[in-house]
């Protein structure tokens, strides 16, 4: 049972403020757990981007750097081509006829050996004067007009420039799809060499370099997907963890939260029963005087009517039964409202058992209740209210006997244990029984089934059983009887300290 004194009250209000505390970091756990997500969102996303920056830059540097090669190339093949087919074939033919066989394979194979070993797709030299292809590493291609775009234009008029055609992206590495194509298209206007010739810079033409990027260009395709699935990873482990920590976060709060729904129970409960106590304690303070004066006047009622109408005193003795069942029920609620405070010592728990049987034997014989017990020997004293420990046997056993209305079998154990300096004791008897709904709420205070009784005796059990460090449970079904366990220690108490 539960009565407010100061220390109780005390207490509550901690708890109640610790309930705020609780509520307080629960709220700063959910804003803490939205900036973590969301700041981890941000990173991933800036990682993702960070990763293409880099690849696209990478891209980048990879077609600067190749076009300025190529353009160096096609300077130098420029040089070679001048010194080595040019000029030679000025001064023994007279002038240059690539349609001339011979000509044609001796610049054919300059061309080769210059690019032989080196990623160019085809070489064509366009004539100055004519949009005409005069030679092609892909012979197709010789003698075609008009094949020189904007580009070719723009190197005619000195300007060296280039085209890129690609085709590839991260899609491209899934099964299935076009593979990675990548060509770099630089034109050099073909020049006279300024050193040899007095018209330094005369353009004869347009020289074409087409070389194939497409293996660079997917290795660079590769090192994006790489930087970006580490990324994922990293990431990934990150919000593993960042998840893992929120989950064990998650379930600490949630204990916490319904901690704190039963101690907004427990102060509920505590509240209703302070003020029903106060309730109790002074309704049974205002009954218990005239009920003393009440059973004193019909005793002497009695002895009256014993001299006036011998046979009628019965009726005096029914006003005196009445009085003293009432007498006990208003204890009953005044060991509710106002308990006594444990007078602890050292005593053997089987003392107890033993003093309650010779006490309550013959009334189990006159009910037709076998009694069967088994008490330890081997259990050490417990630090006790021995009058306090008696009244909790006596509810439970009185429980008992009333669910045996037509007799039965009530068994009391008591046996050590397992961990140090513990006992129970078991009293279990075979009767009606009780269901799940029912054993919730038999501690309750004026819960009962029974047509007279106040429904106090098992909530001052507990609340004996629980200010001597202990506990109570009841284990029932319906039709199968009930067993009581109370489980004590024997180490002494706070008080007795």
């Amino acid at each position: 049972m539960i009565q407010l004194h100061l220390p109780d009250f005390l207490r509550i209000e901690k708890k109640n403020r610790h309930r705020y505390v609780v509520s307080g970091q629960y709220q700063s756990f959910a804003l803490v757990k939205y900036f973590a997500f969301t700041s981890l969102s941000v990173i991933l996303l800036a990682s993702l981007i960070l990763t293409w920056t880099l690849s696209d830059n990478a891209k980048k540097t990879l077609l600067d750097r190749s076009d300025s090669y190529s353009r160096m190339f096609a300077e130098n093949l420029n040089r070679q081509v001048f010194l080595q087919f040019v000029l030679p074939t000025v001064v023994r033919y007279g002038g240059i006829t690539l349609s001339n066989e011979k000509q044609f394979t001796r610049l054919d194979s300059i061309v080769k050996n210059i690019t032989k070993g080196m990623k160019i797709k085809s070489v064509t030299i366009f004539d100055s004067k004519e949009n005409t292809i005069s030679y092609s590493t892909e012979e197709v291609l010789v003698g075609k007009r008009d094949m020189g775009g904007l580009e070719y234009q723009k190197a005619l008029k000195g300007e060296s420039n280039s085209s890129l055609i690609s085709s590839g992206s991260l899609l491209n590495l899934l099964p299935g799809t076009p593979p990675v194509y990548c060509t770099l298209k630089t034109y050099v206007p073909f020049r006279q060499e300024r050193g040899l010739i007095d018209d330094p810079g005369q353009i004869m033409g347009v020289i074409e370099v087409v070389k194939d990027l497409s293996e660079d260009l997917k290795a660079i395709i590769y090192l994006q997907f790489r930087i970006m699935l580490l990324s994922m990873t990293i990431m990934g482990i990150l919000f593993g963890v960042l998840s893992g920590i929120v989950i064990h976060a998650n379930r600490i709060m949630e204990a916490r939260a319904a901690e704190r729904r039963e101690l907004e129970k427990q102060l509920h409960e505590a509240q209703r029963l302070a003020s029903l106590g106060k309730m109790v304690a002074a309704v049974s303070h205002e009954i218990k005087n005239p009920l003393g004066i009440v059973r004193s006047t019909a005793e002497m009622l009695e002895k009256r009517i014993k001299k006036v109408a011998p046979g009628n005193e019965q009726l005096a003795g029914i006003i005196i039964e009445e009085t003293i069942r009432l007498d006990g029920i208003v204890r009953e609620f005044l060991d509710f409202a106002r308990p006594r405070e444990p007078n602890m010592v050292f005593a053997p728990l089987n003392s107890v058992v033993e003093r309650l049987i010779r006490f309550m034997r013959p009334e189990l014989t006159k009910n037709k209740i076998k009694l069967v017990t088994d008490l330890s020997p081997v259990l050490p004293d417990i630090s006790m209210d021995v009058e306090q420990m008696y009244q909790v046997l006596l509810n439970i056993v009185f429980n008992a006997m009333h669910a045996m209305p037509g007799g039965g079998t009530l068994t009391i154990r008591t046996y050590p244990l397992s961990h140090d300096k513990s006992m129970a004791m078991e009293i279990t008897d075979t009767g009606m029984g009780m269901s799940e709904e029912k054993i919730e709420q038999i501690f309750n205070p004026f819960y009962t089934d029974k047509n007279r009784g106040t429904g106090l005796g098992l909530a001052i059990t507990k609340n004996i059983i629980e200010k001597h460090g202990g506990n109570i449970m009841a284990r029932s079904s319906e039709g199968n009887g009930a067993t009581f366990t109370v489980s004590l220690g024997s180490e002494k108490s706070e008080e007795q300290k």
